[in-house]
């Protein structure tokens, strides 16, 4: 299956959290979008893998999505190998997108930072026709999807692009809300996280607003790219 955007995330629900609101946008709109996950989150404090797995689904159906796959990754070793590259790089020549996104290259999580390396060197050597990889006994032709998009997790940046999701944030919180392990839930006595905390989604509200008061919208997600941006004026007209 061609998609047209394919989101790499270290952890099940980074997806959901950082750009929700635009994959929900994008699937609206007809558009082809798979997620794939690095990692099962095996290291998270609350939850395990068999519940992420099911919310992961649940989420995957809210935001409706054409695939969701997990790379099974060690939770808190992402690491740029021969193997980890080529597994990524696979998945590239498969599915062709021709948007990918992938974290920011500095955050609070050394997850973030490892998977977004990871991704911008499977992005460049998808493209070298020397590099050679199969998928079932068949060799892949090189590809290298036309942007590579950056979201934002903790830490800010100043952003190449903010998309309006006032039309879908209802459907992006219903996406992080379907990680009923992960975030606030006053019937449930585990040990506060970071993101587990009641302030936690505010916060994710909060950020959505202030972006999407810069385009002068309800709501927004912002993006960065390291590349220069054609802006059509027509979208003006």
């Amino acid at each position: 299956m061609n998609l047209d955007v394919l989101i790499f995330a270290a952890h099940p629900d980074d997806a959901e959290l950082s750009m929700g609101g635009t994959i929900a946008r994008f699937t609206s709109k007809g558009l082809k979008v798979g997620v794939v996950d690095l990692t099962r989150g095996e290291m998270s404090t609350r939850g395990n893998t068999k519940t992420r797995a099911k919310e992961t689904k649940a989420a995957s159906k809210v935001l409706k999505l054409k695939i969701r796959e997990n790379l099974g990754l060690p939770d808190g070793e992402i690491s740029i190998s021969q193997n980890t590259l080529k597994k990524v790089i696979i998945l590239l020549r498969n599915y062709i997108p021709k948007i990918v996104f992938a974290p920011y290259f500095n955050d609070r999580h050394p997850d973030h930072i490892d998977a977004s390396l990871l991704i911008k060197r499977a992005v460049f050597t998808s493209g070298l026709v020397k590099y050679k990889t199969s998928l079932n006994g068949k060799a892949q032709s090189s590809f290298r999807p036309k942007k590579l998009f950056y979201y934002m997790q903790t830490y800010l940046f100043q952003p190449s692009v903010v998309v309006d999701i006032s039309d879908h944030f209802e459907t992006k919180m219903k996406a992080v809300l379907a990680f009923k392990s992960q975030f606030y839930n006053p019937t449930l006595k585990k040990e506060d996280t970071f993101i587990s905390r009641p302030e936690f989604l505010e916060y994710v509200e909060a950020r959505a607003k202030f972006y999407g008061f810069q385009i002068g919208k309800k709501y927004g997600e912002p993006f960065y790219c390291e590349e220069a941006i054609e802006y059509d004026y027509s979208n003006l007209l």
